[in-house]
């Protein structure tokens, strides 16, 4: 059941003008036939959901998952029982597979996300064509026939910002396209923010994006670089994404670029699941996600108050369902409706802060680094099952590492600190010193491990 790009454009279209019923109806419909074909092939959400009612169109009826239960439960999880863990492990530790389609039919991401527990996604094609419906339309939105136009005077190239070194779904997304091949691959290219900071201000200027999206953390340091005249592109729109930003550095932005700037706020589990708007609230696409901001015993959280916890509902991809699936971050649904007009669901977002580590370089400045550098570091790591990065003074890091069963300790410590400094070096910055931490990571009061903390001010 994979609905073409064209049949899903026509129907994200006609969901919004037929309003909130239509858009209710279309969720309540695609939920239960989720959780109907959840329950029919997975053997894992077969005995979750043993004794509820046949037909389910209410979320809150269904139990919490999360990321540790269902890595815990993986081979009993996808609907397609082709799938284990084994295979699916073998395929992301392989850099040449990056995009290629796993067992020939589906997308495969790895995150470890703010946890820094590495998660294993495998996606269908429905999904992915879902995402890249409702991206169509929120772009549109954004710009305007005028600003359409203004992008394709710009030569509507795109510039991803994105974790070149391993499975993650931006880049496993952008590999797939080009693999795929196709007008639209030719304005699409990826840029790694695993270079230093010079590098990628060379190849920006000289590619001279049109859009440019990426993690929030590395706009914010270009957008210093194009302060300072390093770097001088003019895109028509700058999206930062997958870490908080606050108004005063979406408008830092705007006017360093002259673009216009709005946010997405979305995970890997589900990456259409909301767009922002010009009033700085996040819409829920609520056509094909259900959000829940609840308090820390899973109750609705009211409107207008933080949550303890968000749940939520990916109703697109159906060979890993997530439903009911804790992301773990406080969000606070608006109580009244949106000044900007659109009718779905807003909500301000307080977790998933991205920490970027600023050091002295020995040279009279400093070098920042974003946390993304250091997480997907770790992520490709062998042997680790947890990672935290503690910046204890200027230039010295201190990294608590949890090996995984059966790992040797030393040799990932050491794999660990040879990956640090090979990245220190390449960004000059020789004079930081790495130390072991013996002691295990440092666990948040909400039960979070913070991977990234930079040095108290």
């Amino acid at each position: 059941m994979s609905e073409s790009m064209a049949w899903l454009t026509r129907d994200v279209r006609k969901a919004r003008k037929e309003g909130s019923a239509g858009t209710a109806r279309r969720r309540a419909d695609r939920l239960a036939d989720l959780v109907a074909h959840a329950r029919s092939a997975s053997p894992y959400y077969r005995e979750l959901y043993h004794g509820l009612p046949e037909r389910i169109e209410d979320p809150t009826l269904l139990p919490v998952t999360d990321k540790k239960q269902l890595m815990d439960h993986f081979d009993d999880w996808p609907t397609d029982r082709d799938i284990t863990f084994e295979k699916v492990r073998a395929f992301t530790d392989d850099p040449e597979l990056i995009g290629r389609r796993f067992l020939g039919r589906y997308l495969v991401a790895t995150t470890s996300g703010t946890s820094g527990r590495r998660g294993l996604f495998v996606l269908d094609d429905r999904y992915m064509n879902v995402s890249s419906a409702v991206s169509s339309r929120v772009l549109a939105s954004w710009l305007g026939p005028l600003g359409i136009a203004r992008a394709v005077v710009h030569g509507g190239r795109f510039a991803q910002l994105v974790a070149t070194e391993g499975h993650y779904v931006g880049f496993a997304g952008y590999s797939r396209l080009r693999q795929d091949g196709g007008a639209r691959s030719k304005l699409v290219r990826a840029f790694s923010v695993h270079e230093p900071m010079s590098r990628l201000v060379a190849e920006l200027n000289e590619y001279r994006p049109a859009f440019v999206i990426g993690y929030a953390s590395t706009i914010m340091l270009l957008t210093a670089e194009q302060e300072a005249g390093r770097l001088h592109i003019d895109p028509v729109l700058v999206e930062p994404a997958g870490e908080t930003m606050t108004e005063s550095d979406t408008d830092r932005i705007a006017a360093a670029f002259g673009a216009k700037v709005r946010t997405m706020y979305s995970a890997t589990e589900c990456t259409y699941l909301s767009h922002g708007c010009a009033e700085g609230w996040y819409h829920v696409n609520d056509d094909w996600a259900v959000l829940e901001p609840v308090d820390a015993d899973h109750r609705p959280t009211p409107p207008g108050e933080f949550s303890h916890t968000t749940l939520i509902s990916n109703l697109a991809n159906r060979v890993q369902p997530f439903l009911r699936y804790d992301l773990g971050d406080s969000v606070m649904l608006r109580p009244d409706p949106c000044p900007c007009g659109t009718p779905s669901p807003a909500i301000r977002v307080q977790g998933r802060s991205g920490d970027i580590l600023t050091f002295p370089s020995g040279r009279g400045d400093d070098v920042s680094l974003a946390p993304l550098a250091f997480s997907s570091l770790f992520d490709r790591m062998p042997g680790v099952e947890l990672f935290q990065i503690e910046q204890t003074a200027p230039s010295t890091l201190r990294v608590r590492v949890v090996q995984a069963p059966g790992a040797d300790a030393d040799h990932v410590w050491q794999r660990a600190h040879d990956g640090l400094t090979h990245l220190l070096a390449d960004n000059k910055l020789d004079n930081v010193t790495v130390e072991r931490g013996e002691e295990p990571p440092r666990q948040a009061s909400g039960g979070k491990y913070r991977t990234i903390i930079p040095l108290a001010a």
